[in-house]
């Protein structure tokens, strides 16, 4: 797992623009600590490179050059690549100077062009410089597991694995779109970032600058839902089980320790069961809190019963406070969601004892686990009646008091799926919105929304909600948050089950084998799948989330700190803080849970003193003195 900085222009890279570089490559040397080069290509192109060491540790130096054309900065994993690199041998005569997957990125472009992407199964986001074209080709993986930024200026163009080392480069001017964004949806969606110039390249997308031209951006995957509704419960089992144990396995490849997260859930506990099954001495890590709203007790149990060593990071809200601003300093963009704390303490502990962790992110959206896909099924007494029936039921829902029982479920129930849904993070009301930007219009979800809406209007409501979360929810919250935890901690985080061959396999669930009709079981295939493979005690839990103590918090350890930052914020003149302050004093009274409204306005606050104001000074990583050059 790396970092990359690349530049091309039209003019010349003079000796002040790779100064330039170099200062701004110390911004992420957090993504890799073990090496650092920085080389000119050509007259108006450089790249930038920091390495973290996985595979391949003494070798596969970036920027890589391959063929005497082309230049690599490539950050991610390949789990294919011996496989690929096997085929171009024995088909093309290609031959390698490394043993790492790196240059098995470029050897593909060279030798099948665009349609190399297709064939890479990992994680990946890359730039490749063709110096016989004069073309810059970026890419970024189907599911946006890892990051790429970009800046398109008067002179060239910028790519960057995080945000911070374009921003010198950036006007500086804000993105409303982008903020009203954030408030409904609690993280800022792709592509686009909190700073109008800088955008981030799409899941699944590439971009391609031909010298003299704009850039283009197009997509060259998007992972879809095709629900088989004759498939067999037995047959669909088996080769999930199948397909989750052989990524399980390739994702453990590496020349460095390897460990797991272990919550109290059955994504996580299936990984390190099926992870154990390969390195019987795994090293598994949990968080914890010290006032105990935690799951710790069950996540030692299954360590005890799958064998595994089981370390704790436990987080105390003293701690709380002195991080959010290196958290948020790390994202970007905020991202308002309580659970990044304890990830960031989590990642923080693995990585004093392994390089590489795997994770259970990616299989709610894709095996069907969140509880809010029951909606369409308990709202069906409604939402199934005729227009007119519809028409007077909402009639009687705003003649209800607000808080009346019945009157949310008679709104959701007459309000179509692409007005209502736009996944987990229904935070802020329309009223809210509506007075923290002082009655300016807010951008409605529908603006990111509305197209995936029309992807899939044949499928049912439940994969209809999949799809939605798998292009919003899942890359702006759940993997943003992921990559940057890990990696401010210099640990790399693979993900199973955002795999191409486990996702066959999930696509492929019908409706029944998600959320089943009776009971309250959510991605039912995945349970079966793994059961005698995970304690029967986790896989019949229902899900849970992460229980972040963030309402007990803001009661009382950081109730004075949340006045003090909503008092001092310069972001006031953006949003109506007396209102959050409002908020705030009810729920301190207990008169209401705004805990997580409150978290919305607190982390944009914090980042509003980071990047704009510069009030706000998180200790940021530390710049290398020097840097090897070609």
């Amino acid at each position: 797992m790396c970092g990359f900085l690349m530049y091309t222009t039209n003019d010349i890279i003079t000796a002040e623009t790779l100064g330039a570089m170099e200062r701004r490559l110390g911004l992420i040397e957090h993504r890799g600590p073990d090496d650092m080069a920085l080389a000119r290509i050509g007259p108006g192109t450089a790249a930038g490179f920091r390495r973290l060491a996985v595979i391949d540790r003494q070798g596969s130096r970036q920027p890589l050059r391959y063929a005497d054309r082309w230049t690599l900065v490539f950050n991610g994993e390949i789990y294919n690549y011996e496989a690929l690199r096997a085929e171009l041998i024995r088909e093309h005569g290609a031959t390698f100077a490394t043993d790492g997957d790196s240059e098995v990125v470029a050897a593909a472009f060279h030798h099948w062009g665009e349609g190399a992407l297709e064939r890479l199964r990992g994680m990946f986001a890359f730039a490749l410089w063709d110096e016989v074209t004069d073309t810059l080709y970026a890419a970024r993986d189907p599911f946006g597991i890892k990051p790429l930024y970009y800046l398109v200026t008067r002179d060239g163009v910028w790519l960057s694995s995080e945000k911070a080392p374009l921003l010198d480069c950036a006007s500086g001017e804000l993105d409303p779109t982008a903020m009203s964004l954030y408030l409904t949806m609690q993280y800022v969606p792709e592509p686009y970032t909190l700073h109008r110039d800088i955008a981030r390249l799409p899941a699944g997308a590439m971009l391609v600058k031909e010298l003299g031209r704009a850039p283009m951006i197009r997509r060259f995957a998007r992972p879809a839902f095709r629900p088989d509704p004759a498939a067999e419960e037995a047959a669909i089992v088996a080769d999930l089980r199948a397909a989750l144990r052989d990524s399980v396995k390739a994702h453990m490849r590496a020349d460095v320790p390897v460990g797991a997260f272990l919550s109290s859930g059955v994504d996580s506990t299936a990984i390190v069961a099926m992870a154990a099954e390969h390195h019987p001495n795994l090293h598994a890590f949990t968080a914890a809190f010290e006032s105990g709203h935690d799951e710790l007790e069950i996540a030692e149990r299954s360590a005890k019963e799958l064998g595994v060593t089981l370390t704790p990071s436990v987080v105390r809200p003293a701690q709380v406070m002195e991080a959010l601003p290196r958290i948020i300093w790390h994202l970007g963009d905020p991202v308002a969601d309580p659970s990044i704390v304890p990830l960031y303490f989590l990642c923080r502990t693995a990585a004093e004892h392994v390089t590489v962790v795997l994770s259970g992110e990616g299989a709610d959206e894709l095996a069907g686990g969140y509880t809010i896909y029951r909606e369409p099924r308990s709202l069906a007494a409604v939402s199934d009646r005729g227009p007119s029936i519809q028409r007077a039921l909402r009639r009687v829902a705003r003649a209800m008091p607000e808080g009346m029982r019945g009157k949310s479920y008679l709104e959701r129930a007459t309000t179509p799926m692409r007005q209502r849904y736009f996944g987990n993070a229904r935070i802020l009301s329309e009223a809210d919105r509506a007075r923290l930007l002082r009655g300016s219009p807010a951008v409605g979800h529908a603006h990111i929304t509305a197209p995936l809406y029309a992807e899939v209007a044949d499928l049912d409501p439940v994969t209809t909600m999949q799809h939605i979360d798998l292009n919003t929810w899942l890359t702006g919250d759940i993997l943003t948050k992921a990559d940057r935890m890990s990696m401010a901690h210099s640990l790399e985080l693979r993900v199973p089950y955002l795999d191409r061959r486990v996702f066959e396999v999930l696509s492929r669930l019908p409706e029944r084998l998600k959320v089943p009709r009776r009971g309250r079981t959510t991605k039912y295939a995945l349970r079966q799948a793994v059961d005698g493979i995970v304690p029967s005690f986790v896989r019949d839990r229902p899900k849970l989330g992460f229980p972040t103590p963030a309402k007990a918090w803001l009661k009382t350890d950081l109730n004075e700190w949340a006045h003090h930052v909503l008092s001092t914020s310069g972001a006031k003149t953006l949003l109506d803080l007396d209102y959050a302050h409002d908020l705030l004093k009810e729920h301190e009274q207990g008169k209401a849970d705004h805990a997580r409204k409150i978290w919305i306005v607190l982390s944009f606050c914090l980042w509003h003193g980071i990047f704009v104001e510069g009030t706000v000074t998180p200790t940021r990583p530390v710049r290398p003195g020097s840097v090897a050059r070609t």
